[in-house]
């Protein structure tokens, strides 16, 4: 009779730990953290992502925005009768506090101007070679910013370059 008893005494327990485990470890209603956490979900619904905001960046600014631009940009790199290449880069804009929504309403403008730079960029062989080499990567990062001011202004701080990659042609 016990044998048959086991199995189940054995399942009851592990349930009723189980449950215990799972009051005991939910987050309270006053847990700052947990509520913090329930406000950025319902923001991130509501509101355009924002890579991230801070109090400091560090260098004496206050409240600066990072701003991840929603799609990669795709150069092609020409030779003089085919595409030899494609680079697939993505940015994010850095910006004063307040200025994601700035961001938002003039993206397509932003990629605008951002793809022009990348092609002249392409077209006088900034993409040819050893193409992250720091000198390279500062001329195309200054002329992008200076293409982003250009439609945003002055709350423009910088334009970063998260992601780049260059694909040959077979």
């Amino acid at each position: 009779m016990l044998k048959k008893l086991f199995p189940l005494i054995l399942a009851l327990v592990g349930t009723g730990a189980g449950v215990g485990a799972g009051l005991f470890m939910a987050p309270s209603d006053e847990d700052p953290q947990a509520v913090a956490a329930d406000g950025h979900a319902d923001k991130a619904r509501a509101e355009p992502p924002v890579a991230d905001s801070h109090k400091d960046d560090g260098h004496g600014g206050s409240g600066n925005e990072y701003v991840k631009m929603n799609n990669q940009f795709v150069i092609p790199v020409m030779s003089a009768k085919r595409v030899e290449a494609l680079v697939v880069a993505s940015l994010s804009i850095e910006v004063s506090s307040g200025g994601s929504q700035a961001v938002y309403e003039r993206e397509p403008k932003l990629r605008d101007v951002f793809l022009q730079v990348m092609f002249d960029h392409a077209n006088i062989g900034g993409f040819e070679g050893a193409f992250t080499a720091g000198e390279r990567m500062d001329i195309l990062r200054s002329a992008l910013l200076d293409a982003a001011r250009s439609v945003l202004g002055a709350d423009v701080k910088d334009v970063l370059i998260t992601e780049i990659a260059r694909q040959d042609a077979a």
